[in-house]
């Protein structure tokens, strides 16, 4: 079944969607995105993605487009025409169609705003029953890694290099010091049992899901540490997990080929991913 996608203000059959080549996203990289996930037909954590949308776009000087409410409803209206249960609402906002220049475009140019939906099985993800492998890669990404941008080339090689070493996943490493996965913030639970987790900075995204899920853990009584950590640490710790929108929140049991704990999914990760999949479920639109 052909899906229907928004470009510009237009619900269109995907095959007849176009975008110009002289964008500023595909010439220039010049663009910044979000995803949602959707369960059981609705959206989970919008208004989290929809200020993260903000935030990228102000580092980014990029021009106000829709607001909150006409976003919201574009994702829903997407949801509804193609039909989508359970998966992801992507959208892509860029700089608009200007000549191939360094220098941004005057701001009397407008933006190119895409969604797309994307069918995947969130809550019963067999990575989440089974649990992760991954390897340690070095993070070469740019500075600014808490901008949501579609600068995601390293990322993909650091997750291509993952496959061809048999595991699922990277985390990435600057300084002897694990920053977060090559698409998800990365997490930690000491053999005392804190829950440990790097501090927000430009190093990382400001994660959505991370939010979350640190808030329900306060609220479960685990100590939290919002520190770096080295992998080191990470192969000794008592369990591991990664948190992103769709991937939720995913057990660790392997790093470098160490398998941590009993090398299945831990008790901590079980119980924050069942809270978070149960409060979504609650606050979903």
């Amino acid at each position: 079944m052909t899906r229907t996608v928004y470009v510009n203000g237009e619900y269109l059959a995907e095959d007849q969607a176009t975008v110009s080549i002289f964008d500023r996203g595909f010439l220039m990289g010049d663009a910044v995105y979000e995803v949602c996930a959707v369960l059981e037909g609705r959206l989970v954590d919008t208004p989290g993605h929809f200020a993260r949308l903000r935030r990228s776009m102000t580092a980014l000087s990029m021009p106000e487009t829709l607001d909150n409410d006409e976003l919201l409803h574009v994702h829903q209206e997407l949801v509804r025409r193609n039909a989508l249960r359970e998966g992801l609402v992507y959208l892509q906002l860029s700089r608009g169609v200007a000549d191939r220049d360094f220098a941004y475009p005057g701001s009397e140019t407008p933006p190119t705003l895409v969604l797309f939906t994307q069918a995947k099985a969130v809550i019963d993800s067999p990575l989440a029953h089974r649990g992760a492998h991954v390897i340690t890669q070095p993070d070469l990404r740019w500075g600014r890694r808490d901008i949501k941008t579609v600068q995601l080339l390293y990322p993909s090689m650091a997750k291509m290099a993952a496959r061809a070493a048999g595991a699922d996943d990277a985390w990435l490493v600057e300084n002897g010091l694990v920053t977060e996965g090559s698409s998800s913030n990365a997490f930690i639970v000491t053999r005392d049992g804190r829950l440990v987790t790097r501090e927000l900075s430009s190093d990382i995204l400001h994660g959505i899901t991370r939010a979350a899920v640190l808030r329900l853990a306060r609220d479960v009584g685990l100590v939290i540490e919002e520190r770096a950590f080295t992998p080191e640490e990470a192969c000794m710790a008592q369990e591991a997990f990664m948190t992103s929108a769709t991937s939720m929140v995913t057990a660790v049991v392997s790093i470098d080929g160490q398998a941590l704990g009993n090398g299945r999914p831990g008790a901590v990760a079980a119980r924050l991913r069942t809270l978070y999949i149960e409060e979504s479920l609650r606050q979903a639109e």
